[in-house]
């Protein structure tokens, strides 16, 4: 009896933030949330040999919600905050440290008011009309299996699931593992997950 084949790579890179993080064969990342920091680096997200790819950076005391994606040298990769007086919990997407309109690279927000699943739409820049959504987030955070899919296909770019150990537990860490799937920019696919992250912190108040 024949196993079932799994589904082919994407021929053409998917690349939001940038071609150099579109790999040819699947990414996996381990994301580490400090859920007891002050500082600025509320994440960390390392590759399968433990080294650091990003950090997150966070503006603590500024008026609305800013999240950095910083690599490892510190240099600023996007930018994301929350847009302010939105019902779906927006938040804007910019190429670096910037702000402006011309720099946007996408946005996200919950695809309803009211959910009892996790289920986010996300919306490239240049999709203006916004009618349908260029990827979906959908599973559950709080028990962080989310999976990420292109528009609304059923074609999964990325998935995310918890990791136990003794440690992350002692620490109050919160550790979850990344598959991004080969060509998918994994820049993009951390920079949902820090979304995803944020709006769920709403939650939890």
């Amino acid at each position: 009896m024949a196993m079932p084949s799994m589904p082919g790579p994407m021929m053409t890179p998917v690349a939001v933030v940038g071609q150099q993080y579109c790999a040819p064969y699947p990414v996996d990342l381990t994301v580490k949330k400090k859920s007891l920091s002050l500082s600025d680096g509320d994440f960390s997200v390392t590759d399968v040999n433990g080294n650091v790819v990003f950090k997150v950076k966070g503006k603590l005391l500024s008026l609305r919600d800013r999240r950095i994606l910083v690599d490892a040298s510190g240099n600023p990769i996007i930018s994301m905050q929350q847009k302010v007086m939105t019902m779906h919990r927006r938040w804007e997407v910019f190429r670096g440290d910037s702000s402006h309109e011309k720099d946007m690279l996408f946005s996200a927000k919950k695809s309803s008011l009211v959910q009892f699943k996790t289920e986010l739409d996300v919306f490239l820049a240049s999709n203006t009309s916004e009618h349908a959504c260029d990827f979906k987030i959908k599973g559950s955070y709080f028990e962080r299996a989310c999976t990420i899919y292109l528009g609304e296909s059923s074609t999964i770019v990325a998935q995310m699931s918890r990791k136990y150990t003794v440690t992350n537990i002692v620490l109050g860490k919160d550790t979850f593992g990344v598959t991004v799937y080969p060509n998918i920019d994994y820049a993009f696919i951390v920079s949902l997950i820090i979304i995803l992250d944020e709006i769920n912190k709403d939650r939890e108040d």
